[in-house]
């Protein structure tokens, strides 16, 4: 293809984009039908051709099917479902002759391994502090979680950003850069920032201020189809040179395809050195910095498609002192024939 078509193309996939970014950000905010001088069949119109414009387009889901063999890390407690009503033991309960009967269940899990999940700012702490200094051990003086004390209770998962429910989302396909196929990265491979910046550049997608920025490896292949590998010691991701390249790069919060989204074993220096850090790059992120992290998306679907410029959708549930939350999260990108 010539180089001025395929840039010809690309611009208008990027104007598309942008269409959709726009309008179903002002969907999520309610702005859709703003202005009081607006004629309301005006307003109708509006929110009609926002809705067709964001049901027409594709949707990725990022999200991995939960039950009892999903890989969980090991600092964190097993997931669990279990009925505490059926359907046979609740027919006739209300004695309407065995007309109604229902269902429901008991579920254990961590609010920070999920299929996916979001990390509450609160949710690390460095030297004894939470993110803007906040004291860490007061924050969770309450068992019942972060900030019931009193201390640091705008650093849970309750208080995510509403702007970032609705966001422009960036993938960058670093496996694919790596090896060329779709085939994951090997155990303790390190992305640093040079495999981001060449990653962002041969996919010809600028990283803007604010992005939600996520990072394929290639291991969501294993949560379901090797768990065992997926939990393992060992797994690729970032390490601190990469981290700090997707904060200087302005990224709100960032994710990746793995159990711990920075490289595993997360650690850096000799244990009993005053160097040796655990997990510093969910200290640097998350503490140092404000920087939600999510881990376990599911990416392949996005990295098939080479749809690497999406809107992302990230709800996390709004629990008062939540370390973090699990999500049922989606990308939307342009229909095919835009």
């Amino acid at each position: 293809m010539p180089d001025a078509t395929r840039d010809s193309e690309s611009g208008a996939r990027s104007i598309a984009r942008r269409d959709l970014l726009r309008g179903a950000a002002l969907a999520a905010a309610g702005l859709a039908t703003a202005g009081a001088a607006t004629p309301a069949a005006a307003g109708a119109g509006r929110v009609r051709e926002l809705i067709r414009k964001v049901k027409d387009a594709r949707l990725f889901d990022l999200s991995s099917p939960w039950d009892e063999n999903s890989p969980i890390a090991a600092v964190n407690p097993p997931y669990s479902m279990e009925l505490n009503a059926t359907h046979a033991g609740t027919r006739g309960a209300f004695g309407d002759g065995g007309q109604l009967s229902f269902t429901s269940e008991v579920q254990h899990w961590s609010g920070q391994h999920g299929a996916p999940s979001i990390d509450a700012i609160g949710h690390i702490g460095h030297n004894g502090r939470l993110f803007g200094g906040v004291d860490a051990a007061l924050s969770t003086a309450d068992p019942r979680g972060i900030g019931r004390s009193g201390v640091g209770a705008h650093l849970d998962i309750a208080h995510y950003p509403t702007d970032l429910l609705v966001n422009r989302g960036v993938l960058l396909d670093v496996a694919r850069l790596v090896n060329g196929t779709l085939a994951p990265l090997p155990a303790q491979f390190e992305i640093t920032a040079q495999h981001l910046a060449r990653t962002a550049k041969a996919q010809r997608v600028e990283l803007e201020r604010g992005d939600t920025v996520l990072i394929r490896t290639g291991w969501g292949q294993y949560f379901a189809g090797n768990p065992t590998l997926y939990k393992g010691d060992f797994s690729p991701g970032p390490g601190v040179d990469g981290a700090r390249f997707l904060i200087d790069s302005g990224a709100r919060a960032v994710g990746d395809d793995t159990l711990t989204f920075e490289q595993r074993p997360p650690i850096v220096g000799t244990p009993g050195t005053p160097s040796f850090q655990v997990f510093p790059v969910h200290m640097l992120v998350i503490a140092d910095h404000g920087i939600n992290i999510i881990e376990n998306f599911f990416l392949e679907e996005l990295a098939e498609a080479r749809v690497y410029e999406f809107l992302l959708v990230v709800p996390p549930l709004k629990i008062r002192g939540g370390t973090g939350s699990a999500l049922r999260s989606f990308a939307l990108a342009p229909a095919a024939h835009d």
